[in-house]
């Protein structure tokens, strides 16, 4: 296969990046526009994640046991699912039902996770080994754009005069998003992609190839790392309108919506940073320091200092923005054939999303929504440990060398 064809299919898959981004950047505005319309709690609004994260869970857990199918074929599947969840938000707006659009937005992220669980290890394989975790980050930055765009919109259309006690723009901004993703899926229809074998593109052995999953440990502790970066992330962005709205600013709805975009635009950027510092540091080394430094922020979170502590909050999507390729990247690196089930277990392990904000919110509603961000920084600190430690774990005894082998084939790309 040609470079040029890889590119090709590269360019395409990453296009996906950008539409589940976008749909996930609505997602956090959403919660506070529907404890506005609809009357719901700050728990309760955190369902949103439960459901949007627990059909990730699902997906990813019939992918462990029906993983034959090629990529092109998940990523079709995965568009159609897509649509038809966008497609559900006009009645569930129309009815004015919060479980309506539980409902609907379970059904729009099993398509998400039908294409994350197929596009991220399928850009894995796309091309060198040595570059995977390069490779993933720079599709992943696309995703950052997306949802970078999607909280600027969500709040010039959700809160805006006239919108802000209805749901007549979220019915039409789905209704749009549901029209594009059909015409993606009609394009992937008619374009043949490369179908890789992921043993020969790693260039495993046969026998390399035939050990069991379970005892690769450094995919066990990624499932594990994985689990709480994403409740991390999730948590951080749930109740981040929250906080800003309830700092003694004066910072109203749609204010703490555009400094939400701000933080999603700085988690587009430090995709593209990453990117770049990956040619210099290796990815484990980035991952640890970030970790770190995102549990030194939520400290400052928690101590609510103004702007200062807004300022904070906002810096931790910075700092969390190559945390999910990487330690997806670093999990699933040498699996071979095992390389798709594995990217199953990575989007089950998305679950920490559905499950944490819950957490987060009762705190938030109990004590105070600066406190529940003791959560994420916990969580930051399993992270930091998988990238020091973990991703090396329990390598056979003939590939002892092999971790500070990933290190230096990954920081020369």
């Amino acid at each position: 296969m040609s470079k040029n064809k890889y590119l090709f299919a590269f360019a395409l898959v990453t296009s996906l990046f950008f539409i589940w981004g976008f749909t996930y950047g609505l997602l956090d505005v959403l919660n506070k526009h529907f404890q506005v319309t609809l009357n719901v709690t700050k728990t309760r609004s955190t369902l949103l994640q439960a459901a949007y994260f627990g059909a990730y869970f699902l997906i990813g857990l019939i992918g462990v046991f029906v993983n034959k199918f090629d990529y092109k074929k998940g990523i079709i599947f995965g568009l159609l699912l897509f649509a038809i969840g966008a497609f559900l938000f006009y009645p569930a707006a129309e009815s004015y039902n919060f479980n309506y659009f539980l409902l609907a937005l379970f059904i729009l992220a099993a398509g998400c996770g039908c294409l994350e669980t197929t596009a991220n290890p399928y850009v894995t394989v796309l091309g060198d080994p040595a570059k995977s975790a390069n490779r993933l980050n720079l599709s992943q930055c696309f995703n950052g754009l997306g949802s970078f765009c999607g909280p600027f919109i969500a709040s010039w259309l959700f809160f805006s005069d006239g919108n802000s006690d209805n749901l007549d723009s979220v019915k039409n901004v789905y209704l749009v998003i549901g029209v594009v993703v059909l015409a993606i899926a009609f394009l992937f229809i008619r374009t043949k992609l490369p179908e890789i074998k992921e043993a020969e593109a790693e260039h495993l052995s046969a026998e390399e190839d035939k050990k069991p999953l379970g005892q690769h440990p450094h995919f066990i502790f990624g499932v594990i790392a994985q689990f709480f970066y994403i409740a991390a992330q999730v948590g951080v962005a749930a109740l981040f309108i929250n906080y800003c709205t309830e700092s003694g600013l004066k910072i109203d709805n749609a204010l703490a919506s555009t400094l939400l975009g701000v933080a999603l635009f700085l988690f587009a950027a430090g995709r593209f940073i990453g990117t770049a510092l990956m040619r210099i540091f290796a990815p484990q080394v980035l991952l640890t320091f970030y970790a770190l430094v995102n549990v030194v922020l939520c400290g400052i979170v928690l101590l609510h200092f103004n702007w200062i502590s807004i300022g904070a909050l906002m810096g931790i999507f910075l700092f969390e923005s190559i945390m999910f390729p990487t330690i997806f990247a670093l999990g699933i690196k040498g699996l071979g054939s095992h390389t798709k089930k594995a990217a199953s277990f990575m989007i089950m392990s998305i679950v920490g999303g559905a499950i944490v904000p819950a957490v987060m919110g009762f705190l938030a509603d109990k004590y105070t929504t600066a406190f529940s961000y003791v959560i994420p920084m916990v969580c930051f600190v399993i992270v930091a440990w998988y990238g020091w430690r973990g991703y090396a774990i329990g390598l056979d005894p003939h590939d002892q060398n092999a971790g500070e082998k990933l290190q230096i084939d990954l920081s020369k790309h």
